[in-house]
């Protein structure tokens, strides 16, 4: 996707004036994304405590993680996108925001996280940020948190399958899921299941990383899931939004 400063510049710059609400469109928007693709993969995790939420743009899914936690913290290399939050947001007084460098965490105390979370977002990270973030991830984790990162996984058939692949997403072509698992097993932390994905398109470009401390009661070997459906998977949400959308009903 390109290196932290051309990311910088390309959200610092990006159209925002539908909020991030337009790649939630396949899905019929993004009530429904959240409650029939997110929530029920991380549902076992909330409410919690507190929760990180690693690049949340404007608050797409913000919105939701904020009513599931006591404390919620925003953490955005763009300035602009927190500033965004801040206002969206600004009658909520359990969230904490902070603009960072897109790789460190210097703000997060040791073993603090409960739950942390990034989606739709980190896709373009590629493995040298991923590989410090995990680190980060791994310092600041409690003992028996959990992390669910959406991260680029065609760099499987850039580096392992040497296939030039098209990549219209602009995925991270230097990461993957098998890099993803080795990270986190280096920096002391256990993926503890893998859904490999294919977001718009027919090769498995992205992966759902849900992963825990090595040493936590929660620690299992990694259970790699290649979803074939998950396009229609947001296909059904769609035709049901389509049909039942509240919008639909309102005078």
């Amino acid at each position: 996707m390109g290196t932290l400063v051309q990311n910088l510049d390309s959200w610092s710059h990006y159209d925002w004036s539908q909020g991030g609400d337009e790649w939630s469109a396949c899905w019929g928007g993004t009530d429904y994304l959240w409650t029939g693709t997110i929530l029920p993969r991380i549902r076992a995790f909330l409410p919690t405590d507190t929760i990180l939420e690693l690049a949340p743009g404007f608050g797409r899914i913000t919105q939701y993680l904020k009513d599931n936690c006591r404390h919620l913290i925003a953490v955005d290399l763009v300035e602009r996108c927190i500033a965004a939050c801040k206002s969206r947001f600004a009658s909520s007084s359990h969230i904490e925001y902070h603009v960072n460098d897109g790789k460190s965490l210097p703000m997060i105390a040791d073993g603090s996280i409960d739950f942390l979370i990034s989606w739709d977002s980190m896709v373009h990270a590629e493995s040298n940020v991923m590989k410090a973030y995990i680190d980060e991830f791994a310092r600041i984790l409690k003992p028996e948190g959990f992390g669910f990162i959406h991260h680029s996984n065609i760099g499987h058939y850039f580096l392992d399958k040497k296939e030039k692949v098209k990549n219209p997403h602009w995925r991270a072509e230097s990461m993957s899921a098998r890099l993803f698992a080795k990270y986190c097993d280096d920096a002391g932390l256990q993926c503890v299941s893998q859904e490999l994905i294919g977001w718009g398109d027919t090769i498995h470009n992205d992966c759902f990383s849900l992963f825990t401390r090595n040493h936590s009661p929660y620690a299992r070997p990694n259970q790699v899931f290649a979803n074939e459906n998950f396009m229609y998977e947001a296909g059904r949400l769609l035709q049901i939004a389509n049909f039942y959308n509240p919008t639909n009903f309102k005078k």
